[in-house]
C-alpha cells in the first residue's frame, strides 16, 4: 500500500503505507485512508509532526540486522511532508491523502 499526501499549494508526496500511516498519527489523526485536514488545522498537524520528529531524534534507531543499508530517520522520512504542510499552512489550504 501507499499513501499520497496532496495538497494545491505542493506537488504530491507518496509514502510507503506504513511511514504514510505512521506520519498521520504523529500528526494526530487516525490512520484513515482516505482523509483530509482542514486548512485550518494543517498548522496544528504540522506542529504535531514536528515535535513528534524531534522527540524521535532523542533516541536512535532500532536496528536491522537483516538490512545491509543503514537506517532511515524519522526525520528524514518526515521532511517531505513537513514541506508540504508548511506550504499548505502558507497557501492556506487543506491537505488530503489517499
Amino acid at each position: 500500500m501507499l499513501v499520497t499526501f496532496t495538497t494545491s499549494a505542493y506537488a504530491d508526496i507518496t509514502m510507503f503505507g506504513d511511514d504514510g500511516l505512521a506520519m498521520l498519527k504523529m500528526m494526530g489523526h487516525s490512520a484513515s485512508v482516505p482523509g483530509a485536514i482542514r486548512a485550518e488545522d494543517v498548522a496544528q498537524a504540522l506542529s504535531r509532526l514536528t515535535a513528534a520528529v524531534e522527540a524521535a531524534k532523542k533516541s536512535p534507531p532500532p536496528a536491522d540486522t537483516n538490512s545491509d543499508e543503514p537506517p532511515v530517520s524519522t526525520a528524514h522520512r518526515a521532511l517531505p511532508l513537513m514541506n508540504l504542510l508548511a506550504a499548505a499552512v502558507k497557501e492556506n489550504t487543506f491537505v488530503s491523502w489517499k
